[in-house]
């Protein structure tokens, strides 16, 4: 399945570290009746995701607040551990952005937004991609083009389009 504007996503557990350790996060509640940015990134640490994609919501936040989005979450095909020390090295945690792996890459398979870049290390990483969802309905999804760039899958794109 490739998601697409008006698919519901498919139910997924991912993972975020919690005050006694790794926690499992049912995707399909946390989007149960309410308005969602998802946006997704290659690897935690690397380049664009780290000095552009992350740093686009971290500044557009407060104006996601304002058109009503309840919650910014951050997705990547990484541990949670390494989720959570990149939200706090970022400012995503500080900013309210949560931050969950996909560890398995159950959930970014099942919505058709794999890839693999053997030659720079990236084995069944995301697609860069950001998507406003309601109720667990995808209501707008942006996808870049390739993973090394941060255009249309942005915070202020986002905004725009909402």
């Amino acid at each position: 399945m490739t998601i697409s504007e008006g698919s519901k996503l498919p139910e997924a557990v991912l993972l975020q570290v919690g005050d006694n350790g790794p926690e499992q996060v049912d995707l399909a509640a946390k989007l149960a009746g309410r308005k969602v940015v998802i946006f997704a990134v290659p690897g935690a640490y690397t380049g664009v995701c780290t000095t552009a994609h992350v740093p686009s919501f971290v500044r557009s936040k407060a104006k996601f607040d304002e058109k009503g989005v309840d919650e910014i979450i951050c997705i990547s095909v990484n541990d949670p551990f390494v989720m959570k020390a990149w939200g706090e090295v970022t400012g995503a945690a500080e900013a309210g952005i949560t931050m969950l792996a996909d560890a398995e890459s159950n959930f970014t398979t099942a919505i058709g937004m794999g890839f693999t870049a053997p030659p720079v290390g990236l084995i069944n990483r995301s697609a860069r991609y950001a998507m406003l969802v309601e109720d667990g309905v995808v209501k707008v999804l942006h996808r870049e083009a390739s993973p090394g760039q941060c255009e249309v899958s942005g915070g202020e794109a986002m905004l725009d389009a909402i």
